[in-house]
């Protein structure tokens, strides 16, 4: 696949997550209409969010809240059509690292790879509560709930090589992009995506116009290379004639060389049957931006 093909995905994936998000705007217009009587029910809020993020992959296998973490952070718009149910349209920007100097798998830690990524999120999820909830109402203050939508995020896996952090798409260091990647069906990966969030939180009212919530969503992929590992080892001579030493120095950075062989072309980098998933853990506040009801919460 040529880098015009990648462009082209790219550019096809950004237009399906801007038309979701059209239809889930279209969705709140519609739906407002519809429950006009129930202005009481509904709320609008804007919020600042502040967590951290972390990631399932080739350098952290089905360990959640494992890796390096980083501080993360966003911002979001809710719409609360009803004590029950909330669109929620948020931005998230985190990054997640992982090191396999830092697993204790005796292979891992001789394979010696590291990546580090900065994922920002454009997401559109339904919030559906558990208990009755409406922003203000002291009656109501306290709910959990599951969340589920749609997202598109943008991302750029770097590793760390003299002490500069190197974009590692680019590079090719499973051989994207050369003869040997050609052969073995090795394709360029796209560095921007759709994801799905699926997660849960917790949301109290602390006054008449303010709230908290706390929220842990997992977001499924359909890539393998958020951590740039998928698959083989590229043939090192072919790396070094078609993508210069930096790349092969990044490729395999293997304490000892499995047998003893310096090219390990063709041998296990990563685990190309498994895509990987990322997480945003946040804290956040939101404010009321829309009037609040006149009628007294206890006359409901």
């Amino acid at each position: 696949m040529t880098q015009l093909h990648v462009f082209l995905i790219q550019v096809h994936i950004s237009r399906f997550a801007f038309r979701i998000l059209l239809l889930s705007a279209g969705v709140i217009l519609a739906v407002d209409g519809l429950q006009a009587q129930r202005q009481f029910d509904q709320s609008k809020e804007i919020g600042l969010a502040f967590g951290t993020a972390y990631y399932l992959g080739d350098l952290n296998e089905g360990k959640h809240l494992k890796g390096r973490m980083t501080p993360s952070f966003g911002g979001f718009y809710r719409h609360n059509f009803s004590q029950r149910i909330s669109l929620r349209v948020n931005y998230f920007k985190g990054r997640v690292e992982a090191w396999d100097a830092d697993s204790p798998d005796p292979w891992r830690q001789n394979r010696n790879l590291h990546f580090r990524n900065d994922i920002s999120e454009l997401s559109a999820w339904v919030e559906i509560n558990y208990l009755d909830h409406r922003l203000g109402d002291p009656g109501d203050r306290f709910t959990a709930f599951l969340f589920t939508g749609i997202a598109a995020y943008n991302h750029m896996p770097e590793a760390s090589i003299d002490g500069q952090w190197v974009p590692l798409q680019p590079l090719g260091t499973e051989g994207q992009g050369t003869s040997w990647g050609e052969a073995y069906g090795v394709e360029p990966y796209a560095t921007s995506g759709v994801s799905i969030p699926i997660g849960f939180g917790f949301k109290s009212n602390i006054g008449a116009f303010t709230a908290i919530t706390f929220d842990w969503g997992v977001r499924k992929t359909w890539s393998d290379h958020l951590d740039d590992v998928s698959g083989l080892y590229a043939d090192r001579g072919v790396l070094l004639q078609e993508r210069g030493e930096m790349t092969v120095a990044l490729a395999d950075q293997s304490l000892v060389q499995e047998g003893e062989i310096l090219n390990q072309g063709g041998l296990q980098r990563g685990d190309s049957s498994r895509d990987d998933f990322y997480a945003f853990i946040s804290a956040s506040i939101s404010f009321r931006i829309s009037k609040k009801p006149t009628t007294c919460w206890s006359e409901i």
